[in-house]
């Protein structure tokens, strides 16, 4: 696990700027404090930061090259197959130096050119220079577990895995992305491709983008997860290969030369990962839970009830988090707007279990491969409903959006979308500023650019192009493709590696993935049990009280803080001058939102979105 930055000129004769591209590195020491490198061959120069987890040894040192350093390349990540790989090679005539996976990237390139890619298992961003053809590749893995930027100018193309690190590359304006602006309040999160910066792009999962004999190429994918290969058995037939696949991805995510644990919330796919690693451990797992002194938003005794059942060496931490210093240290490093408050508690919990540990396994993934949101459910309801003789919909709709309660703002919203196509009505679910409230919040110049809502036009262009047969397959398929990629795995990469840790995800294995993708929605989700399959292998593993508790999520009490703990930071940060001359909301409407809140009305996850994206603008336009 590293950080990773380069940069290519396109001008003939021009060397590149081997000072932005060390800048960029030193940016990114916390992703690799244990060593550092840099190369640089004709127009392309490459750095590194290290992380070491396999080959401890200098001779794991990147950037890796071949036998004559005609291919080097620099990677973030982990190769699972890499043993398969390696031996295949070594079968072929290629010679090895380390034991590393980057290596084999090297050798894998020189054999299969640029669909090396289709033969790679596991969680990476990478970049390969092969200095005779005067080649870059650029690539992420399928489901964009590791993060990577890059800027095409005029003058060539810069890359690196963190946005705040290209930035310190001072080539490029950093100038606001107004679009991707009102994406990510609408999500929470800045959808791929776009970044918070204008000309400043994510390369999308499952990408790679080549760039050869001076000319920067398009990002073309090179995987697609299909959901059109459906697959057929009985419900325990079913459970029993989603069992061994899982085993299996838990399996190859435990070999490491330092030491490694894994989070334990007491939800179901982290204990379900924490089952599996004892399994194939001959010493006690060491596992690592967060809690908080807000006792609603706490799980630890679910944990302990797994950690007691399998006997891990379990640490636990309780915490009183506090924002006045941790809040400017987070917005620095995502580097872009990101507003999903269960990042808060994933950056404690990496921070405490990087004390124990250098690798943690995750449950993440479970819920979008397998259905595992309320917003699902939801979804079948109101399919449901609107299979009813007509006008009972309508009526239905109209009654539910009217129920007078502040309290019901969720039922009401519910109801008030019941009519929108399916996607509409999605996004509806999923959004946490809506397309209507942004509008009430915007100045009249953004009211008019936004008035047809390109988030909603995105989300249906994605769920119609969907290879699923069936409408809850439909609804993973388009949450894999952003919430999955953009928010879950942005924010464990991030907060993992803000404190060195390397975090590993079993549930997205691609194999496990594939396999997920071709089981029918029926066996996901069936009334309103969601997960239906992924229980059915945790129940001989889990206590019942695992099994049958209630999704809880791993957020935090954001509208008590933003009425009490937060409310006098919310009203200096949204309301003073520099926030009102921006130009994008209207200072009334931002003071009536803050009204509500106090007054009652649920508004703190909106609030906290709006500080979070004033607390970027000064850190990274405004300095």
């Amino acid at each position: 696990m590293c950080g990773i930055a380069g940069m290519l000129t396109t001008t003939p004769g021009e060397a590149p700027d081997g000072d932005a591209v060390r800048r960029m590195c030193d940016a990114m020491v916390h992703r690799g404090p244990d060593d550092h490198g840099f190369l640089r061959s004709g127009p392309c120069a490459l750095g590194h930061r290290r992380l070491s987890i396999i080959d401890l040894r200098p001779e794991g040192a990147q950037p890796m090259t071949n036998e004559d350093d005609s291919i080097a390349v620099v990677v973030n990540g982990e190769i699972y197959n890499i043993q398969e790989l390696r031996r295949d090679l070594e079968s072929k005539g290629h010679r090895f130096k380390s034991r590393s996976d980057s290596e084999v990237l090297v050798h894998l390139y020189e054999e299969r050119g640029v669909d090396f890619l289709d033969h790679l298992r596991g969680m990476f961003a990478l970049a390969l220079w092969d200095g005779p053809r005067r080649r870059l590749i650029l690539a992420r893995d399928r489901f964009g577990k590791k993060p990577l930027f890059y800027h095409a100018g005029p003058d060539g193309l810069l890359f690196a895995s963190e946005l705040g690190a290209l930035a310190e590359s001072n080539r490029f304006e950093r100038r606001p992305n107004i679009d991707a602006i009102d994406a990510f309040l609408c999500l929470q999160y800045v959808p791929s491709p776009w970044t918070a910066y204008e000309g400043v792009r994510k390369l999308p999962a499952g990408s790679r983008l080549v760039c050869e004999n001076g000319r920067i190429g398009e990002p073309e994918r090179y995987f697609e997860l299909r959901f059109d290969r459906p697959i057929q058995g009985s419900l325990p037939e079913l459970t029993e290969r989603l069992h061994a696949q899982i085993d299996e991805a838990v399996r190859v995510r435990m070999v490491s030369d330092v030491p490694l644990g894994a989070f334990l919330s007491g939800g179901v796919d982290s204990s379900l990962i924490v089952a599996m690693m004892a399994q194939h451990s001959a010493k006690p797992v060491k596992t690592f839970a967060v809690g908080f002194t807000s006792k609603d938003f706490s799980e630890l005794p679910y944990a302990q009830m797994v950690a007691e059942r399998y006997g891990t060496d379990h640490h636990e931490i309780v915490v009183q988090p506090d924002m006045a210093s941790v809040i400017p240290e987070f917005v620095r490093h995502y580097g872009e707007p990101f507003a999903d408050s269960s990042a808060l508690p994933t950056w404690y919990l990496c921070e405490y279990t990087r004390t124990g540990v250098t690798v943690a396994l995750s449950g993440d993934g479970g819920d979008e491969a397998f259905s595992g949101y309320r917003r699902y459910s939801h979804s079948r309801t109101a399919r449901a409903l609107r299979q009813l003789p007509r006008p009972i919909p309508s009526v239905l709709a109209k009654a539910i959006g009217g129920i007078p309660i502040p309290a019901a703002q969720q039922v009401r919203d519910f109801g008030r979308r019941l009519m929108e196509p399916e996607h509409v009505r999605f996004l509806g679910l999923a959004a946490h500023i809506p397309h209507e409230d942004r509008l009430a919040l915007y100045s009249r110049a953004m009211r008019d650019r936004f008035a047809v809502d390109p988030v909603a036009r995105r989300f249906g262009e994605l769920y119609a192009a969907s290879t699923a047969t069936d409408p809850v397959n439909r609804l993973l398929d388009l949450d894999i493709q952003t919430y999955l990629t953009d928010d879950i795995l942005t924010k464990v990469d991030i907060a993992s590696m803000a404190h060195s840790l390397e975090v590993r995800c079993p549930l997205v294995d691609q194999d496990l993935m594939v396999f997920a993708a071709s089981l029918p929605g029926e066996v996901k989700l069936r009334g309103l049990t969601t997960k239906l399959i992924l229980r059915e292998v945790a129940k001989p593993l889990l206590p019942e009280k695992i099994l049958k508790r209630p999704k809880q999520g791993f957020g935090l009490p954001v509208d008590r803080w933003m009425r009490e703990e937060l409310a006098p930071m919310s009203r200096d940060v949204l309301l003073d001058r520099t926030a009102r001359e921006r130009g994008l909301f209207e200072p009334s409407a931002v003071h009536a939102l803050l009204r509500q809140h106090q007054r009652g009305e649920p508004r703190g996850d909106q609030i906290w979105a709006l500080m979070m994206l004033e607390l970027w603008y000064r850190e990274f336009i405004d300095r």
